[in-house]
């Protein structure tokens, strides 16, 4: 089984139609991952003050529903390619990447697929970067897909355009 970290992004919808040609007819787990709005707001530096408006567990059942949802977008896409498919979401409790990272560790994935968001430079190393951590951290095979955009324009690049 290989693991597909999921988010609905153009470079997400890539990754699966990547991994449908490197794993034709196999088996595969499609991730989203989400985070309790606490969490979010914490790891954002952003302090919530009391008394609050706003039911932090409507807001946490709205998120969750959300990734299955997306979840559940991914798995109708991979298996419309072919892929024998099961979908999946995982809470975050430390970073988005050691969710992907524990979920296939969990399920004894063979193989971790992802998108790349394409960042670069500045924007890159202040936001950080999931698919970079995950490959940096990965026990298993990562496999990068980056949406066409970005692989359109990074082959220009290497062109000299």
């Amino acid at each position: 089984m290989i693991l597909i970290a999921y988010d609905g992004s153009d470079d997400a919808k890539q990754a699966i139609v990547q991994a449908a040609a490197l794993f034709p007819g196999g088996s595969a787990m499609i991730l989203t991952v989400w985070q309790r709005f606490i969490d979010t707001m914490s790891r954002a530096g952003i302090a919530i003050g009391a008394p609050t408006v706003m039911d932090l567990d409507e807001v946490d059942n709205a998120t969750e529903r959300a990734a299955r949802e997306a979840a559940q977008a991914g798995a109708a896409q991979a298996t419309g390619l072919g892929l024998d498919v099961k979908a999946e979401t995982a809470l975050v409790r430390s970073t988005v990447a050691d969710a992907v990272l524990h979920e296939a560790s969990r399920v004894e994935a063979q193989a971790i697929v992802m998108g790349s968001r394409g960042l670069t430079g500045l924007k890159s190393a202040f936001l950080g970067s999931v698919s970079s951590a995950v490959l940096h951290h990965a026990d298993r095979p990562v496999v990068v897909v980056p949406s066409p955009e970005v692989a359109a324009a990074r082959a220009k690049h290497l062109a000299g355009d």
